[in-house]
Parts: structure tokens; sequence; C-alpha cells
């Protein structure tokens, strides 16, 4: 019996394998193909920037206009991070969004489906509002 606990007492003491999200880096076609962003590495976490404007503003503003920063509302839009310090969780990968159009930044959660897009989720304390994301081919 002893010899079936300490076998028992050595295979608990071995750490699970951890487990990794799906990789999210590349460049994504935003909702309604407004932008291209680009996730790629920053540092220990993962980012994205807008790296093309597909659909420009009517207004013809490509700046940053509705920060709440006004030292922040002159910055082009083209470049701009939107996708901010993302870490792997082992299921999905938890950041901040920030939203140009709205000037607001969000919690976020990102997801790659099965399918290979990327589910896109902003979050006001409970309540999540979600969008998917196209791979760029």
């Amino acid at each position: 019996m002893r010899p079936m606990i300490a076998a028992f007492a050595v295979a608990s003491a071995v750490p699970a394998a951890a487990h990794a999200a799906s990789p999210i880096m590349g460049q994504w076609l935003t909702l309604d193909d407004k932008a291209i962003v680009t996730i790629s590495p920053c540092g220990k976490y993962m980012c994205g920037n807008i790296s093309k404007i597909l659909k420009p503003r009517p207004d013809g503003r490509g700046v940053d206009y509705n920060n709440p920063n006004p030292a922040l509302r002159d910055r082009k839009v083209l470049g701009l991070p939107v996708l901010l310090n993302f870490a792997d969780t082992g299921k999905d990968w938890r950041g901040k969004i920030y939203s140009p159009e709205e000037g607001k930044e969000y919690r976020s959660i990102l997801t790659r489906l099965p399918n290979g897009n990327l589910q896109v989720q902003g979050c006001i304390l409970f309540f999540c509002q979600k969008q998917v994301w196209h791979p760029v081919r």
C-alpha cells in the first residue's frame, strides 16, 4: 500500500503541462473591413497597431480626435496602437483594446476560433460586445 501512496505523491507533484492559447500574431481585417490591424510581440505581450486604413472616415480626419486626452487628439490613426498588452491565459488572450471611433479603452479578450478567425471582445464590467476579425490572406 505504501508504494502506491508514494507513486501517487510523486505523480501529483509533477505539474500539468502548461496550455497556450492559439496564436494570434498576424494581420487581421477588422469588422466592416474598415482597417487592417497587425498583431505582433511587444515585450512579453502581444500588441496590435492599425497598419492600413481601408475605409477612411467620411469627414476626412485621419487623427485620433475622440481621444479624451487633448494632447493625443492630433496623433494619426494609421499606426495607432489599438490592442494593448495581451497576455496568454492558456485558453485566450487578455489585455486592453482602444477604440479610436469612441476614444475609449476597454478590457478585452481575444480568442482564435476553430475556423481561423479572431473573436474580439470589448468589455465593461461583465458585459462584453463581440466582433469577428478575419485573417488577411
